[in-house]
């Protein structure tokens, strides 16, 4: 079985995860009746801890090995970072309100670069300190690693459960916005902090704020640069299905284009889908192939969603269990929560022009702070050892408490404070 596993091509390894999670997504909706998403990530950990308990227990039976086997061929990190996020980030940013996002641009630029480095040192300081009380053998400079890549939220978990809930327009920009450019700011930090942890280099903040520079200014360029090449081929004619082809284009183009330049592709991909999303919707295509278009992207971004979901839920097979990794996944819970909680009121109200103007913004962007599969997709790309066996337990306990509790309660939560608004008669709450 192993063997085979082993044989699987790309097109088979692909029908395998899109029939898992069709198959699954019909259980759920007929009998389980989880949103999608949840439902998804359940059954996936619920199939891998199954799995690992019966080879504990019946020793003969190895399929676990056989599942683990087949998600070290697929590489949850390469399919991720270097395929399904380039279209995630665009069909997610073809949905966000320019015009919203240019009113609060000073409160998603704090957030999501200020917001995402004072996390960074928050979550690196507090699980240095708990990793040294529970004589942990992790060397200091990866507990920032860990922070760097659990700090950015996650835009398909985000943006998903905005798609589903009556969110201000003003906020919903901001709380995607965010998720949008935190994304690509993360992977920028963690990329020059891993380099600095595998090196044994001492940390260089001069060279750290150079390579960020590059890395973030280059992706930005780029996704200008290509969003406009496609606005103004689409601009030139009015072909919905060539049109469909030219957003693919600047998607796969783009993205390859800032891998050979050694540039931040998901901050080209928020910069280009929102120039497609706004200026190429508006004034370059027909209500035909506006339909067609936003469809298309709609598809893949569920498409993408359920079987993304679904290898969260998987990928949990992979965690060697043991006192010290459950110890430390249930303490990275709540200084994540708090790392969140004080680097949103820092990078808000430290500067009064970065302080959001919706209503009840602190709450959902604490709250809504989802984390998903790019912080998995970076843990998984750890050198193997001891070291990224425990942080990755830790990075699994955040995210499964984001997506189970977080994104399954945060839609009641704007429902609450919607309804507080619309009351006369309801007593304010002293945070906004």
């Amino acid at each position: 079985m192993h063997e085979t596993a082993q044989a699987l091509d790309a097109f088979e390894l692909g029908a395998i995860v899109v029939v898992a999670a069709a198959a699954l997504g019909w259980f759920n909706h007929h009998f389980l009746k989880l949103p999608h998403v949840i439902g998804l990530t359940v059954m996936g950990a619920v199939a891998s801890i199954a799995l690992l308990l019966a080879n504990a227990f019946i020793p003969a039976v190895t399929l676990d090995d056989s599942v683990r086997a087949l998600l070290e061929q697929m590489n949850f990190t390469d399919t991720l970072l270097q395929g399904m996020l380039s279209f995630l980030l665009f069909a997610g940013a073809l949905h966000v309100d320019l015009e919203n996002l240019r009113k609060d641009w000073f409160p998603v630029l704090m957030l999501s670069t200020v917001g995402v480095l004072i996390s960074t040192v928050l979550v690196g300081v507090m699980m240095w300190g708990i990793g040294t009380a529970l004589g942990l053998p992790i060397a200091p400079i990866w507990y920032f690693v860990f922070g760097a890549l659990i700090s950015p939220t996650d835009p398909v978990s985000v943006l998903g459960v905005l798609k589903e809930e009556n969110v201000p327009g003003r906020l919903q920009a901001i709380v995607a916005g965010e998720s949008l450019f935190n994304d690509g700011v993360g992977i920028v930090v963690f990329t020059i902090l891993l380099g600095a942890a595998v090196t044994g280099q001492d940390f260089s903040l001069l060279e750290g704020a150079h390579l960020f520079a590059i890395e973030a200014g280059g992706g930005i360029l780029v996704g200008l640069i290509v969003g406009w090449l496609g606005y103004r081929a689409m601009r030139s004619m009015d072909e919905y299905a060539l049109e469909v082809t030219i957003s693919l284009a600047v998607v796969m183009g783009g993205y390859a284009l800032c891998s050979a330049l050694h540039v931040s592709g998901p901050l080209a991909m928020a910069v280009a889908g929102l120039l497609i999303g706004n200026h190429g919707v508006t004034y370059a295509m027909s209500d035909t192939t506006r339909d067609y278009v936003i469809k298309f992207w709609e598809l893949i971004d569920e498409m993408l969603n359920s079987a993304l979901f679904l290898l969260i839920g998987l990928e949990m097979i992979v965690i060697v269990p043991g006192l010290p990794h459950v110890e430390l996944g249930l303490l990275a819970v709540p200084v994540v929560l708090f790392a969140r909680a004080l680097s949103v009121s820092l990078s808000t109200r430290a500067v009064p022009a970065a302080k959001p103007q919706a209503p009840g913004s602190w709450q959902v962007l604490v709250w809504g702070g989802l984390r998903g599969g790019i912080s998995i997709a970076l843990v998984l790309s750890l050198p193997e050892g001891v070291t990224r066996d425990l942080l990755l337990a830790a990075t699994f306990a955040a995210v499964l408490f984001s997506v189970l509790v977080q994104r399954a309660t945060l839609g009641r939560m704007i429902e609450r404070r919607q309804e507080r608004e619309e009351d006369p008669d309801e007593v304010p709450e002293t945070l906004h």
